[in-house]
């Protein structure tokens, strides 16, 4: 039995090729929005690090009425660090619009959300994105993307898939890309045409399947997910199971619809509908809801394992507490365990340490946006150097993640770029020129060497290397790899930086801070030029005398410091380092603060 006025669908593709964008453009045109209504850019980017960022870190539901069907979307992250996001929202999904650029083509994470869409034998439809892109090639694309089918396994009924041709950003599309109409109805009417009705028996027991979760801080958790069958009633008592938990009775308290970007109360839902869910108690992702008579909880999707470790440590630097509002060990615990609830492919264990927690997550992207929004939340704490999570084989040999990575730069850079990621024992899988005349590689490579290469890219190209990966799968481990060259300034004592201080010190290195900066012992003050960790005295201040000489008392000149990112933080430090985040300031510090303590464990470590 089928629901023929619905249609759920997900928008899946590489980051930066249009998601958001074209949901915008279906809300305008579905008339979601007045026509005097002031509305931003990017509106289901509603996160203020994704509008920092430009990029879809959480999935977002909608839904838009046409014609008289209700299509419900899901905008999903185009990140392979966010792709236990997009495992689970195809569990909600018939069908899913792959979006390409028109001019790039299928890149490395197009292959990775594609590769789990087919696998669950999700119906597709390939929309070529940004036509009216200079140098766009629409019909070279849905070549590749015919190729790329064929190469992930789909299915004879899916390489059947139709195509359309359209611009997100100019609200325009067709079914020719020379032949294109003034608004999105050809995308309309193929999602309404290709995209099977949702089939669920609404007669048979209840069945509801959440795949993610929300929070509102007046109804608390809210679970959404798919009527898989029977119907949804407020106020229904029904059986929550699955994902590991005991079989408890709760009550759907209120049931949502989603509608443009709200969320309309409604009395009752039936088979095929996306629904949001308040006043379940102890709701976690994965569980089922079922009809108290009938307790039959749904398989979930696997999700891929993480592949990256970090440690998250209460902060005790000597300028603690000064800027956080949770700063205890109680805080930082409560936190990231209920991270946990929603964010399923992250991890947090308990250490020997009840200062130091350990946080698993699929990459460094995926960790740092955890920090990031930690520490606009009022938290403090400190982490560790991430490092790749090490399996054993069934022969017990050593096992480490490997990336695909994807690496786009100028013809004049591409021997600098294979050299160093041979260094990094990157195995070259393919090479070839693009249409911009710049040049494509695609390598294999260590999870562990990518720390800290975006960066060195950068440099290297100038910032030219536009660089992508996705996780490929464990391999026998691939040796041992060069660590950071360069060794870090450390500051000699706790004071405030005088100019007088760093122009002596920034003959060293690269300086990280400037004049009139509060510093302590142990904190990183730049990076050394030589390969050694050098202790600089960045506080001095010069002797006042009343003697005067010509030319001796002349400004200082300083040069800029560098101001490093969080990820850039994260890439930098070493394995005796720490990053120190607080809501206002990131430092990096040494594990061990005081110089002579530092000495004292290198010669015990030597002898």
């Amino acid at each position: 039995m089928q629901n023929k006025n619905i249609r759920n669908i997900a928008i899946i593709a590489h980051v930066d090729h249009g998601k958001t964008t074209l949901v915008d453009q279906l809300l305008r045109q579905s008339g979601v929005f007045r026509s005097n209504e002031q509305v931003v850019e990017r509106v289901m980017d509603s996160n203020e690090l994704e509008r920092e960022r430009g990029i879809t870190i959480l999935s977002k539901n909608t839904a838009v009425n046409y014609n008289g069907v209700r299509i419900n979307i899901v905008d999903t992250p185009g990140h392979a660090d966010f792709g236990g996001e997009v495992e689970r929202i195809l569990q909600m999904v018939d069908g899913v619009l792959l979006l390409v650029d028109a001019f790039e083509g299928c890149m490395p994470q197009t292959r990775f959300v594609l590769r789990k869409a087919l696998e669950l034998r999700k119906v597709p439809v390939v929309v070529v994105n940004k036509v009216d892109r200079p140098g766009a090639r629409p019909f070279e694309v849905v070549s590749e993307t015919l190729d790329l089918f064929i190469e992930l396994g789909a299915s004879e009924d899916q390489l059947d898939f139709p195509v359309v041709y359209a611009s997100g950003r100019e609200g325009y599309a067709g079914m020719e890309p020379d032949e294109l109409e003034s608004s999105m109805r050809p995308l309309f009417q193929t999602i309404i045409n290709a995209i099977p009705a949702p089939a669920g028996d609404e007669s048979a027991p209840l069945q509801i399947l959440f795949s993610t979760i929300d929070y509102d801080e007046y109804v608390g958790r809210i679970g959404i997910g798919r009527i898989e069958r029977g119907k949804a009633e407020r106020g229904m008592a029904v059986t929550l199971c699955g994902g590991g938990a005991q079989p408890h009775d709760v009550k759907l308290t209120r049931i949502y619809r989603f509608e443009g970007l709200k969320r309309i109360e409604i009395e009752s839902a039936s088979a095929g509908e996306i629904v949001a869910v308040a006043g379940v108690e102890g709701l976690s992702v994965g569980q089922t809801a079922c009809d108290t008579c009938c307790i039959e909880p749904l398989p979930f999707v696997h999700i891929d394992e993480p592949t990256v470790s970090m440690l998250f440590i209460v902060n005790d630097s000597p300028f603690a507490g000064r800027e956080g509002k949770y700063v205890t060990s109680r805080n930082l615990r409560v936190r990231l365990f209920r991270e946990v609830l929603t964010n399923i492919s992250m991890r947090v264990k308990e250490t020997d340490s009840t200062d130091a927690f350990e946080v698993n997550g699929r990459g460094e992207l995926h960790l740092s946006i955890l920090i990031e929004t930690m520490r606009r939340q009022g938290y403090e704490f400190a982490v560790s150097r991430p490092k790749v999570i090490m399996r054993s084989g069934e022969n017990g040999e050593l096992l480490e993640p490997v990336e695909e990575l994807t690496v786009d730069v100028p013809q004049e850079y591409v021997g600098t770029v294979i050299e160093k990621l041979g260094n990094r024992k990157a195995e070259l899988i393919d090479m070839h020129n693009d249409v911009s005349g710049g040049v494509r590689l695609r390598f294999l490579i260590p999870a562990r060497s990518l720390l800290g290469y975006r960066s060195e890219l950068l440099t290297d190209t100038r910032g030219n290397g536009v660089m992508s990966h996705v996780f490929h799968g464990y391999e026998p481990y691939k040796g041992d790899i060069g660590e950071r060259t360069r060794g870090s300034l450390v500051a000699h004592e706790t004071g405030e930086t005088t100019g007088y201080g760093l122009f002596n010190t920034q003959e060293r290195g690269r300086l990280f801070v400037g004049p009139g900066i509060p510093v302590y012992e142990g904190q990183i003050v730049g990076e050394c030029s030589r390969a050694e960790d050098i202790t600089v005295n960045v506080c001095k201040k010069k002797h006042v005398t009343n003697m005067r000489a010509a030319g001796s008392d002349e400004a200082l000149r300083l040069t800029p410091p560098a101001q490093l990112s969080l990820e850039q933080c994260l890439e930098f430090i070493a394995d005796d380092e720490l990053v120190e985040v607080t809501p206002k300031s990131i430092r990096m510090r040494k594990k061990i603060l005081s110089k002579e303590q530092r000495l004292k464990k290198a010669s015990r470590t030597e002898g």
